[in-house]
């Protein structure tokens, strides 16, 4: 039998990232960050549930990457497009660190995963958004 959970966020990333990028990409200076907005749209998909945060990725979406809460110390977050959307970063006991990019509805998602982290790590990710 499997373990109940609660799916917060199933999706990609905002669609706000890519379009704005595309319009910046009138310049030359831009067209390396549309094109990673591009592959973003096109591969990256993320799974944020009660239980575990789930990043599917890499070339044409290959790539998984899963973390359970109990492994997380820290969550920090950073708003983008009018605040939108907003990247997080998620630090872990072993000193790596998962980056979610363009993440839609990420001041709830922020409250969400921090419901369920430590208390010595809700301290650490305590900031206001």
């Amino acid at each position: 039998m499997a373990i109940k959970e609660e799916v917060y966020y199933e999706g990609g990333p905002h669609i706000g990232d890519l379009i704005f990028n595309c319009v910046l990409a009138i310049t030359i200076v831009f067209i390396p960050i549309t094109i990673g907005a591009i592959i973003r749209a096109l591969w990256v998909r993320y799974r944020i549930t009660s239980r575990r945060i789930s990043v599917t990725g890499g070339w044409m979406g290959r790539n998984r990457t899963d973390l359970i809460y109990s492994e997380v110390t820290r969550v920090a977050v950073v708003p983008r497009g009018l605040g939108l959307w907003g990247d997080m970063a998620v630090h872990l006991k072993d000193g790596s660190r998962l980056e979610l990019r363009a993440v839609p509805n990420f001041r709830e998602l922020y409250n969400k995963i921090t419901e369920h982290i430590s208390p010595k790590a809700q301290a650490a990710s305590r900031v206001k958004i």
